[in-house]
């Protein structure tokens, strides 16, 4: 009965606001999507039935997720410089295994970089079909730093599935396909827009100077399960608090320093801005991940709260659905969409079968600019990409 009179007023609470937004601000809300998250996460605060599990469920996203993707990212990207850049066609003219193989591994690699890297190589007819299904079927998009960042055995295990699955893959369709197969003849080269860093990054470095390192150190105290409420009578609060109020600010960050009009600006990390900066493209990421996180976490909590949605049960029950689940979703462009699936991974809904066919059945945002550039190839590199992801996916499934 709670949970019915929780809905009731969860609806009220809309309908009585709904008809006082001026056209105005309808049309902010068409070319800015991304303000609907923050806005719905703040109707949630604003509900008394709702604001302790919206509360939780913030909190959790920060110190369970956000810190620890800041500090991977920030390892990452400084790293990444040392990776060589190599030419696709170079490496095919060494040994076609080479080039299917490097390109499974720029793959594997977290984040979508390298999987754009080998697209924009094939649009220019420096890559073969078989690197572009590698490279896709190695991605796990920026899930990866997710997964690496809360479970790193398991993120390493699911990074050196797609690097062999994906090289295997490669290699199956170059031999089935002649060469330059799909490959653009007409190559169109749209010219690259500058973005200059927005003024909401710019705001929110100090931000995270201050918060990051005590962020940390509180995750980490809560990853041990160290109690703290031994350091004080209102240091729980205050820390659940804090990390509600970071994760609520990394969210309005992410929706306010970009438009958000079409989908791909919803569902895909932002551009890299010019001059390039690795600080800026650290916290652009984390605020990408946060936000889909927070909703991944707030969905589940109003699914199980509201209405009473047993997700865990649900999922034992229908098991055998799960990796055709997650193989359908990995068909959805962009990485937000995956980080929901990893996201409920972490939180036990899904097994990890579930997972590893998601994360080779997903190519992340690098599927944006192959559906622009090279639809036929993209449609087709995405199917291939399936048939490897249902069969490990229920391999693990009847193994486990």
């Amino acid at each position: 009965m709670r949970s019915h009179s929780l809905v009731r007023s969860y609806c009220m609470f809309l309908t009585s606001h709904l008809g006082v937004i001026s056209p105005a601000a309808k049309r902010v809300f068409h070319q800015n999507k991304r303000l609907i998250l923050p806005l719905l996460i703040l109707v949630c605060l604003a509900l008394p039935d709702l604001r302790a599990i919206t509360i939780t469920a913030l909190s959790d996203a920060f110190f369970q997720v956000s810190v620890f993707v800041a500090a991977t990212l920030f390892i990452y990207y400084y790293a990444i410089d040392h990776l060589p850049q190599l030419e696709l066609r170079y490496l095919n003219a060494k040994s076609p295994v080479l080039e299917v193989s490097f390109a499974a591994f720029l793959g594997m690699l977290p984040g979508c970089g390298g999987a754009i890297i080998v697209v924009t190589q094939f649009t220019k007819g420096q890559a073969s079909f078989g690197a572009i299904v590698a490279v896709l079927t190695a991605t796990m998009g920026d899930a990866a730093f997710l997964l690496l960042a809360t479970r790193p055995t398991e993120g390493l295990t699911i990074m050196a599935i797609g690097f062999v699955v994906g090289s295997v893959t490669g290699l199956i369709v170059n031999t089935l396909h002649k060469t330059g197969y799909l490959c653009p003849t007409d190559q169109k080269h749209t010219p690259q827009i500058t973005l200059l860093p927005t003024k909401i990054i710019t705001l929110s470095k100090p931000i995270w100077y201050i918060a990051i390192i005590p962020g940390l150190l509180i995750a980490f105290l809560l990853a041990f399960n160290i109690d703290l409420s031994q350091f004080g009578q209102y240091t729980t609060i205050t820390v659940t608090h804090f990390g509600a109020l970071m994760a609520l600010f990394a969210v309005f960050m992410w929706a306010l320093s970009s438009k958000g009009e079409s989908y791909k600006e919803v569902t895909s990390e932002d551009d890299i801005c010019s001059p390039p900066s690795k600080l800026t493209k650290v916290l652009q990421d984390t605020h990408f991940v946060t936000a889909w996180v927070v909703a991944s976490f707030i969905l589940f909590e109003l699914l199980v709260t509201v209405f009473g949605l047993d997700l865990k049960t649900w999922f034992l029950n229908y098991a055998y659905m799960a990796p055709l689940i997650a193989v359908l979703i990995g068909f959805l462009p962009g990485c937000g969409p995956q980080i929901i699936v990893t996201t409920l991974y972490i939180q036990g809904v899904i097994p990890f079968s579930a997972l590893a066919a998601n994360a080779i059945s997903n190519d992340g945002d690098a599927l944006f600019p192959a559906i622009a550039m090279t639809p036929k190839a993209a449609i087709i590199a995405t199917i291939y990409t399936a048939i490897p992801a249902l069969m490990v996916g229920y391999g693990l499934y009847f193994l486990s």
